[in-house]
């Protein structure tokens, strides 16, 4: 079934609509409603999509040329299961930090043996945290440790912490339970929390993380298409970098790589 938003699936050269979501909505707004925007005389339709697969079923089809919200690897993922609407990434956008928050511990290293650590349950989110524990030298995995990878998936545990598989959603709520709780920067925000600040350990840009860069997507009719590569440019503008960073606190990561860097 053809996802409908009732958006005409023109992108010319004056001309785009954008799908997003969430504080994504909020950027591209703002790129909206710029001076780089008028600039580049580029009019940009930012429409709101809450559902994440409706907006890539969209996206994919062409009814919206392009889409801001989603990392690498929920493209990839999605492209796997929706072979008929695949997605090209177009251009890196930023990265959002996991981080790992205690109300018991401030420092990293005053983590002690056996110390319970909550994880989110969400695929996703899980792989994200096992990679970031490791990264800190708190674990190792195995050597075939890949997206579908989970707890069982940990190779040595010299610390011997224990995990709590949590909704991810809980977490600022859950920092007085246990003794360190693995959280995206989204949900540390809701809970006042700035990973940059207020973390023990953090995702910071790197191979490692490549996968977790958020890009903007588009159906394969517009890959190449001019307006969409101008989004590109205005998205790097100096400007609104100063917007994102100074709004989201600096937790919104710019990431500037070839798309090339984030497949494996």
């Amino acid at each position: 079934m053809i996802f409908s938003l009732g958006i005409p699936a023109t992108a010319n050269a004056s001309s785009i609509t954008i799908g997003t979501q969430g504080t994504d909505a909020q950027i591209w707004r703002h790129i909206s409603k710029s001076s780089a925007a008028k600039q580049a005389h580029l009019t940009i339709h930012v429409k709101e999509v809450t559902d994440s697969v409706q907006l890539n079923q969209a996206t994919g089809d062409g009814t919206i040329p392009v889409n801001a919200f989603q990392s690498f690897s929920y493209m990839e993922a999605y492209n796997k299961e929706n072979p008929t609407r695949k997605l090209t990434a177009v251009g890196t956008t930023y990265l959002e930090p996991m981080g790992l928050y205690s109300k018991k511990y401030k420092h990293l290293k005053s983590l002690p043996k056996g110390a319970t650590v909550g994880i989110p349950e969400d695929p996703a989110n899980l792989t994200r945290g096992l990679k970031l524990l490791k990264t800190a030298g708190l674990i190792t995995l195995k050597r075939n440790f890949n997206a579908l990878g989970n707890i069982s998936s940990i190779k040595s545990n010299p610390r011997q912490l224990k995990f709590r598989q949590i909704d991810g959603s809980t977490g600022p709520r859950i920092l007085s339970d246990v003794d360190a709780v693995l959280m995206s920067n989204t949900i540390a925000q809701d809970g006042g929390l700035n990973v940059l600040k207020d973390s023990l350990v953090h995702e910071k840009v790197s191979r490692e993380t490549n996968e977790d860069v958020n890009v903007l997507a588009a159906g394969q009719k517009y890959r190449n298409n001019k307006s969409v590569k101008k989004l590109i440019k205005l998205y790097r503008n100096k400007g609104i970098q100063r917007y994102i960073k100074n709004e989201f606190h600096g937790t919104k990561v710019e990431v500037i790589k070839p798309i090339s860097a984030l497949k494996k």
